[in-house]
């Protein structure tokens, strides 16, 4: 649902999305999905997406009709271009070639050229399969990890300087940011601006601009 929902923002915005990875759940839905966004200001509109996102609705997959709450992480790494700070030492990579899979509808390579990069120091995974060769998915992958590896880098960098200047809030991943609520009434509540909507059905549509630039403003 979040993976249509941000489809469907990106169209709004003229937004030339890539599908890196696509990993089906192992009963429904989605296991976890990576894409590329491509566009004027895109980072800088989607990076107030990045947390935990909470959905409660009644569950079609229960047959008793019961109210379930579900979790998905949303993480947002900026691309860039070149940067020589972040080198990465070969003998810390594991790395692991395994047949494409894909979302249907979409040309799928049947050769094993999809790949896995694990980067041990951090535990980072990245995962590309979107390319044709094994190698150019490497290559992706590798700019994929070091573009968030220098995020950590940075945002470890912004805590210090925080912390010098007596700043004590924390900025983690993993806070939960937004939740939409189906059942027993209608609302997408952003926890962090307190902005909110009962058109859950607009908002997972990619209406998002209402939570967005509410963020933009509290930054300020």
């Amino acid at each position: 649902m979040l993976y249509r929902m941000y489809l469907r923002y990106c169209e709004k915005k003229n937004y030339k999305v890539t599908t890196l990875d696509y990993q089906p759940g192992e009963e429904a839905g989605i296991k976890s999905v990576s894409f590329k966004v491509q566009g004027t200001y895109a980072y800088g509109y989607l990076k107030n997406e990045k947390g935990v996102h909470r959905l409660v609705r009644l569950s079609p997959f229960d047959s008793n009709n019961r109210r379930h709450t579900s979790f998905a992480s949303i993480e947002v790494t900026p691309e860039i271009e070149q940067d020589n700070t972040i080198e990465i030492d070969e003998k810390d990579l594991k790395i692991d070639v395994y047949r494409s899979t894909g979302a249907g509808g979409q040309g799928v390579n049947t050769t094993d050229s999809a790949v896995r990069i694990t980067h041990l120091p951090s535990k980072i995974v990245v995962t590309c399969q979107n390319e044709r060769s094994q190698i150019q998915n490497k290559e992706q992958a590798l700019r994929v990890l070091k573009n968030k590896l220098l995020l950590i880098k940075l945002e470890e960098q912004e805590k210090e300087l925080k912390q010098i200047q007596g700043d004590q809030k924390n900025i983690e991943f993993g806070s939960q940011i937004r939740s939409y609520v189906m059942h027993p009434y209608s609302m997408v509540k952003d926890h962090r601006t307190n902005a909110e909507t009962s058109n859950v059905t607009k908002v997972l549509d990619g209406d998002l601009d209402m939570f967005i630039e509410e963020n933009l403003k509290r930054g300020l």
